[in-house]
């Protein structure tokens, strides 16, 4: 982290950095609000440290706080404190914190907003980044829009990082007015590392802050908030030469449309994409919004061009589903649209339209450009590709690798090495997506002669460089390669013959027709670089993309292993031929996903400490109930679970299959009272399912526990979350302590043994030599984690190192047999106990199924919701071809009876073609009343029921299907019907056979040529071929 001296002229920076500069600089108290890994405090707190002084001649304190509900009482304690320092009363105190802490804030700043008159000036820097689990990081300016106008607070916008140190100030200057919050994108802009050639030190900002405070001092008491702001802005730009306003107008010079916008990322992309399109004679333009609040109307018009006839205001919204609904309306577009409709400057009012965006939706020119192009075109416009001069005539370089690489810090040291020629302007930003390949970071590198503003990734590079081949077969890399580009690709052991085998169709074919020049890397031909591959990777990647570079001293103070690096390319990279036939290779697989999802700030930590378990006494948990906010005690139901719970009663449990038949087969029946338990159809049940007691105290008295012990242990869904219980009910419930042992489990335990003939069987047992032996013990003996403790009596963890080495339980999940629409009130299963006898004799079952069996009625269990691929088709009345085989008919119970319901109602249905299967109709024609009682009302159209052994030859499912093809052909081809599969997997083929041999028999009928196996595939991907097997 560099010093606060360092910091001034031409420094490589980034807008993080700075913010933080300025706050230090002019602060009492920083108050910080940083999640771990956003780093909003990490340059502040080690100042602090080292004792830096601020233009006040003292260390600012930092607090750091972490954001809930109530977060900014601390730092209204510290301001309205009766202790409080009078002599600080005119220093500023600060805010650090993202957009998405401002909801926890909001009511400390309406309190501070209402009481600001005996308050210290306050600022608040934000990052604008929020966090979402589906969508990843995006840049929130929602939140503070929305807060500042609430509350009554100055908004201050950054555009770029070549200004956010001037807005820190400006916006610290304007808190002498009111409360202030300066936000800045706090995704991409924030953290890219570029050069600042104007970058103010130390000195310079103490001499401005200290003239125009004088100034805001002076200020004429009888001028209103935004004419006080607007004075303090013209002070503020005399003093700095700069020429910033509330509103700023760029484009054509007599627009008829104009957007305006607001935030870090928006701004430089839509000024820069006006003006180029103006240049080309477009007429639009476009108002960059700096001051938000107050929202100086009087400036808003003043910019505003008097041939406008369309604006159109780049709003941003919470998420997609805001964007689409037509209530929804952008705090910005309000404003606009306010100003616009009452004034009378225009002679023609324009129309004012809102283009709504989503928080997690990244701009780039073409998707700025494409709404120009929407708003300029009378009709349906199609998206365009638009990119900038200045950013193109850059060098552009991307690297993608896996986070956990070798080479995964190669790309800062090329930009670091980049940055010491002082002609050139160098960018490198990082992206992270923690989902892909259990992590991918993707840095981008610009280097260009003129400084330039590029929010968004590099679209088109001259070099890209792939860590990791597997990327090619997820991200479409090559795409972003330019036409005539270089592509080097990591292949270690690579071999000439191999180079189709290793490069993804899709790749070869677009590495042909762009006329890329592809090289392979290969860093195993120099065995010696194996530990410093990310050396090797730096040099060859130079060679390829800088030949004219030849000093390479900067990347590593090794020099020995520099020369060894730089001596061994020869051997390592080569240019490879790219043969002209890939140009006609064709792709069958699936569209690739165009980039990453930023997810996170820095690589997935893959390896994490282990919670702990200790145990204790009951005084421990009375603690816990005392003293709830030290002890951070939750009163919840099933706290340890990531997925919504409820507690629901047994109904009904009856055995479907005659007593002394062998297999148990029973529907069980659950009433969900006001649990608040909804399902859709098709749904899944999940089970949480307890350990046999009898079993578990068996367990207990021969291990030679306390049952009644607390312990403290890692819950069986969140591993980070503990929970304390008794050794009994943590075994009955959270540990899966009469479960089957992995591999892992052996090689755990034989840490532990004492006796050295066991210890080596135990490791022999975790390693690959006693695969046989694991397997015999695992799929013969059908083991338990308490028949290996039995057997290796020396290997005796204590209870905390036991929860540590066996599984949690996990929840089983059943597919459910009822629909809601038609029973509101209760859920149904249909469920076949697993029993087996092991190689001892002991009779043997499922967890769940022996738990779910046993199961009286009034009986509460547990139970979740899980989704499913198995839905309806959205048409009443598509056909349903449905195969279910045993239990896998528990779905199709659900299917019928919403069907039978919707006919019931009068509405018309689709037909019905049920196939069923199992051994005996005797013992197992599961459900069958139902079904003939569907059938002769007209609901089933057609009921195929194949029992396997109730004749001399076996008749299966799929001979159903095949006896009735014709119908099948109707339903499913003609009628565009849908097929659901659900049972084991064996039938698969024999099934899909079937439906191939219709697909074929309808092409021949209608004398269409058809590929059955693509059509397939196609009906696949519409929802209409759904499989459920396991």
């Amino acid at each position: 982290m560099p010093s606060l001296s360092s910091i001034s002229g031409p420094t490589y920076v980034n807008s993080q950095l700075l913010v933080q500069q300025t706050a230090y600089k002019l602060s009492d108290k920083i108050f910080s609000y940083s999640p771990e890994t956003f780093d909003l405090d990490v340059a502040v707190k080690e100042w602090a440290e080292a004792n830096e002084k601020n233009v006040h001649g003292e260390t600012t304190t930092v607090v750091p706080l972490q954001t809930r509900a109530g977060a900014g009482a601390f730092a209204l304690g510290y301001i309205f404190s009766k202790d409080f320092d009078l002599a600080k009363r005119h220093v500023p105190q600060t805010l650090l914190a993202p957009s998405l802490s401002l909801r926890h804030l909001r009511s400390s700043l309406d309190q501070l907003a209402l009481l600001y008159g005996v308050s210290s000036p306050f600022v608040a820097h934000v990052a604008a980044a929020d966090y979402s689990a589906e969508k990843g990081l995006g840049a929130d300016y929602a939140t503070a829009l929305q807060i500042a106008e609430d509350l009554g607070l100055a908004l201050v916008s950054s555009s770029s990082a070549y200004e956010v140190q001037h807005m820190s100030l400006l916006a610290t200057l304007l808190a002498s007015v009111l409360p202030t919050l300066h936000i800045y994108d706090g995704i991409r802009t924030a953290r890219e590392s570029l050069r600042v050639v104007d970058a103010l030190g130390e000195a310079h900002i103490a001499d401005i802050y200290a003239k125009i405070s004088k100034e805001a001092a002076a200020l004429n008491k009888r001028l209103d908030t935004a004419g006080k702001v607007v004075e303090l802005l013209k002070a503020f730009n005399n003093e700095l030469g700069t020429s910033y306003a509330p509103f700023e107008y760029h484009g054509h010079e007599a627009p008829e449309t104009v957007l305006v916008v607001f935030g870090s990322a928006e701004a430089q992309l839509a000024k820069q994409v006006a003006s180029a399109l103006a240049a080309e004679g477009k007429k639009v333009g476009t108002i960059v919004v700096r001051v938000y609040r107050p929202f100086v109307e009087e400036a808003f018009l003043e910019v505003l061009p008097a041939s406008v006839r369309q604006i159109a205001v780049l709003g941003q919204v919470a998420d997609a589903a805001a964007v689409e609904d037509a209530n929804v309306q952008s705090a910005l577009y309000s404003d606009v649209l306010t100003a616009v409709s009452f004034t009378d400057k225009l002679s023609q009012a324009p129309e004012v339209v809102d283009v709504r965006y989503a928080v997690t939706d990244a701009h780039t020119p073409s998707s700025i450009a494409s709404i120009f192009n929407k708003l300029t075109s009378k009709g349906e416009a199609e998206p365009v590709a638009f990119s900038l001069t200045a950013v193109e005539e850059a060098q552009q370089y991307v690297f993608w690798d896996v986070d956990n690489s070798s080479a995964a810090a190669s790309a800062s040291a090329v930009g670091k090495l980049l940055e010491t020629e002082q002609s050139n302007n160098v960018y490198v930003h990082q992206t992270y997506d923690n989902l892909v390949q259990g992590g991918v970071v993707r840095t981008d590198i610009r280097v260009s002669q003129k400084s330039i503003e590029a929010p968004y990734p590099v679209e088109s590079a001259d070099v890209v460089f792939v860590g990791e081949e597997k990327l090619l077969k997820e991200i479409a890399i090559v795409k972003g390669v330019k036409a005539g580009g270089k592509l080097i690709v990591r292949l270690p052991n690579f071999k000439e013959d191999e180079l189709e085998k290793r490069i993804p169709a899709a790749a070869q074919k677009e590495i042909q027709e762009k006329g890329i020049e592809l090289y392979v890397l290969d860093s195993s031909s120099s065995p010696a670089l194996e530990k410093e591959a990310g050396l090797l990777v730096d040099v060859a990647f130079l060679r390829v993309a800088r030949a004219d570079i030849t000093k390479f001293d900067s990347l590593s103070a090794d020099q020995t292993a520099l020369t060894e690096a730089v001596n061994a390319l020869d051997q390592s990279v080569r240019k490879v031929e790219v043969p002209a036939k890939w140009a006609e290779v064709e792709n069958t697989v699936a569209p690739l996903v165009d980039s990453v999802k930023p997810n996170s700030f820095v690589a997935f930590q893959k390896e994490e400490e282990e919670e702990t378990s200790s145990l204790e006494n009951w005084q421990s948990a009375a603690k816990g109930f005392a003293f709830k906010e030290a002890y951070g005690t939750q009163n919840q139901l099933r706290p340890d679970l990531t997925v919504k719970t409820y507690t629901i009663k047994v109904k009904e449990n009856r055995r479907l299959t005659p007593t002394d038949y062998d297999r148990n087969i029973f529907h069980i029946e659950f009433d969900l009272g006001d649990s608040g338990l909804t399902y859709n159809i098709g749904e899944a049940l999940g089970i949480h399912a307890d350990n046999d007691p009898e079993q578990v105290l068996q367990f207990i008295q021969a291990y030679g526990l306390n049952a009644d012990d607390l312990v403290q242990v890692p819950s069986r869904e969140d591993p980070a979350v503990l929970e304390t219980r008794t050794v009994y009910q943590s075994l009955v419930q959270n540990v899966d302590i009469l479960g089957k042992p992995p591999k892992r489990f052996f090689e755990a335990l034989a840490q532990f043994a004492t006796d050295e003939e066991e210890k080596k069987k135990l490791e022999r047992l975790g390693s690959k030599e006693g695969a046989d032996e694991f397997k015999r013990l695992t799929e013969e003996d059908t083991v338990t984690y308490v028949d290996v403790l039995d057997m290796f009596k020396s290997a005796h963890p204590d209870f905390n190192d036991l929860v540590r080495i066996v599984d949690p339980t996990k929840r089983r999940e059943y597919s459910i047999a009822s629909a809601q629409a038609v029973t509101p009130n209760s859920v149904t299963l249909m469920i076949v106990v697993v029993n087996w006898v092991d190689t001892k004799g002991r009779t043997r079952y499922g967890h769940a199924t022996r738990y779910l069996s046993g199961l009286a009625p009034g009986s509460t269990i547990t139970a979740s919701v899980k989704p499913s691929v198995m839905k309806l088709p959205v048409k009443d009345t598509a056909p349903l071809i449905m195969a279910g085989l045993g239990t896998g008919l528990a779905p199709f119970r659900a299917f019928v009876q919403y069907r039978a319901m919707q006919k019931a109602q009068g509405k018309e249905i689709g037909s019905i073609l049920l196939y069923l299967g199992s051994r005996h109709q005797r013992e197992e024609y599961l459900y069958g009343e139902e079904w003939e009682a569907y059938l002769d009302a007209g609901v089933i159209t057609l009921l195929g029921a194949a029992f396997s052994r109730d004749q001399p030859e076996k008749i299966y499912i799929q001979d159903r299907m095949r006896q009735t093809v014709t119908d099948i052909v109707k339903a499913y081809i003609k009628e565009e019907g849908s097929f659901y599969l659900c049972g084991p997997t064996w039938p698969v083929p024999d099934v899909t056979a079937v439906l191939e041999e219709a697909i074929a028999a309808e092409a021949q009928e209608s004398s269409r040529k058809v590929d059955p196996r693509k059509e397939i595939e196609r009906l696949k991907e519409d929802g209409r071929y759904v499989l459920e097997v396991y």
